[in-house]
């Protein structure tokens, strides 16, 4: 019995040492690496909405509202045409992502390459504003940005909203 208690006790110091020993050498060897790896990075929804090159697209929702009352920028809901009726940031533009294909021209017809355009749709993990803002960049609308669960925060600002057929 005793032995088998040595045994316990010698573990129970080995293991938080080899965790520590091993800590240590990870964060070593990331110091020594060219291409380090972030310790404290932001991991936010908004953080991962990016370009290819790594570029934020976000929009802090002051900023799009700073737009929105200074008719400096398009706003486009990527939602369905169904959540779009039912309520949307007011004059807003309908392009869901689902029929960015047939929708597109009819959508962005009038607006030239540099319009700063807002796209937004519902939820913190919804991507179809994301994936619209992307399509647009492609498209050559550099100014397109994300305004992250866009649909629910501008209701929660009171912001000004409407409904119905556009």
């Amino acid at each position: 019995m005793s032995e088998s208690n040595a045994s316990w006790k010698q573990a129970a110091w080995q293991v938080p040492v080899l965790v520590v020993l091993s800590a240590a050498v990870a964060l070593a060897i990331n110091a020594l690496r060219a291409d380090r790896l972030p310790l404290i990075g932001d991991f936010s929804v908004a953080a991962r909405m990016t370009t290819a090159t790594g570029e934020r697209m976000d929009i802090p929702l002051e900023e799009a509202e700073k737009l929105f009352f200074t008719h400096a920028g398009v706003f486009i809901d990527a939602r369905s045409l169904d959540d779009y009726v039912k309520g949307r940031i007011q004059g807003a533009r309908s392009l869901p992502w689902q029929e960015v294909d047939s929708n597109f021209i009819g959508a962005t017809q009038d607006l030239d390459l540099e319009t700063r355009i807002v796209t937004y749709c519902d939820g913190e993990t919804c991507e179809l504003s994301h994936d619209l803002a992307l399509f647009l960049r492609d498209a050559g609308f550099t100014n397109s940005r994300v305004l992250v669960n866009g649909w629910t925060v501008w209701q929660q600002a009171g912001l000004p909203v409407e409904s119905g057929e556009p």
